[in-house]
């Protein structure tokens, strides 16, 4: 428990890029609270308890460090959790609720991800990062890219950000056709797609793109049942979190050539192993899960993030239920 004159002690987690504390006003805890910024991700459970023991109060940046059961029960002060975007699966609610400890969250919005997942495309099928690094050695044009005119998108779960998707690659003139396990045929046509069995989906894709949330109905969905039906000419892009495609399974896919390669942002372990085979198959181009890491996004995170403790500190009552839109 925190005594009264005592500085609440705040440890903002996993900012990588070392830029938390310019995103928001932070001096207005600063009579009040004793803040702690670490830029690396521990992964081992020991140390981290160990790391976070001395707080009351996390900020944790998505899912970088999971908050499961076993280190929520070893944490004897810990009275907030400060989540950044409206869920985090990755914390143990049923613990931290049985211990009293507040959990709150953020604002957030889904336009970087859309993006990058065009950036991921686009770079894919025109090969950016292979002739950025010729032209760097002194050489010139190395490969032929792909059109995206006429060919196909196939979307696997068309919520918020796969129809955005969706909608951006009609304007490249790609037919769209979507699936998922909730998706009907009248949703489809209101986001202007064409509604497709899941085999048919894989069969099509030109270019497959995934927008699920992570869940048990469909973490390891993409397997190499639905792998051995896509063309030896489509990419897979997977912007929305690793476990949805059975790593193994598209590792051998592509060290194979099954299909012509995949962009990936999200992995089953992140940060990714240094001996990943992702790091070094030349049909892959992966990014460090960069899909929410934009300027005004973290702003978003943690101006909300400050907001919540602001109010958290002066009254030790707040749920955070009535302050983030």
């Amino acid at each position: 428990m925190v005594r009264t004159g005592e500085l609440v002690k705040i440890a903002v987690l996993d900012d990588y890029q070392g830029v938390a504390l310019e995103m928001a006003d932070w001096s207005r805890l600063r009579d009040r609270a004793e803040i702690t910024v670490f830029y690396d991700n521990i992964s081992d459970s020991q140390a981290l308890i160990e790391r976070l023991a001395p707080f009351d109060v996390l900020c944790v940046m998505r899912e970088r460090t999971p908050l499961p059961r076993s280190i929520i029960e070893n944490l004897p002060r810990l009275r907030l959790i400060a989540s950044t975007a409206p869920r985090n699966r990755s914390i143990d609610m049923e613990a931290a609720k049985e211990r009293g400890i507040t959990v709150v969250n953020t604002g957030y919005a889904s336009t970087p991800t859309v993006e990058l997942t065009w950036a991921l495309i686009l770079a894919s099928t025109r090969h950016l990062v292979a002739e950025s690094s010729s032209l760097r050695k002194g050489e010139w044009q190395t490969k032929v890219g792909e059109d995206l005119y006429g060919k196909t998108l196939a979307i696997l779960g068309l919520g918020n950000i796969g129809t955005s998707v969706a909608a951006i690659g009609r304007s490249f003139g790609m037919q769209v056709i979507a699936w998922s396990q909730n998706l009907t045929p009248e949703k489809a046509a209101a986001a202007q797609v064409s509604y497709v069995s899941k085999d048919e989906l894989f069969r099509r894709a030109d270019i497959l793109s995934i927008h699920l949330i992570l869940s048990d109905r469909t973490r390891g969905l993409v397997g190499a049942e639905e792998i051995a039906l896509m063309k030896p000419t489509a990419r897979l892009i997977n912007p929305s979190r690793g476990p949805i495609v059975r790593e193994a399974d598209l590792i051998d896919a592509l060290a194979t050539n099954r299909i012509a390669g995949a962009a990936l942002d999200v992995f089953d372990e992140e940060p990714l192993a240094k001996a990943h085979p992702y790091r070094s198959l030349s049909n892959v181009l992966a990014t460090p899960h960069i899909g929410y890491v934009s300027n005004s996004l973290y702003r978003t995170f943690y101006g909300d993030t400050v907001d919540h403790l602001d109010r958290w500190l002066s009254n030790p009552k707040y749920t955070g239920e009535d302050a983030v839109a």
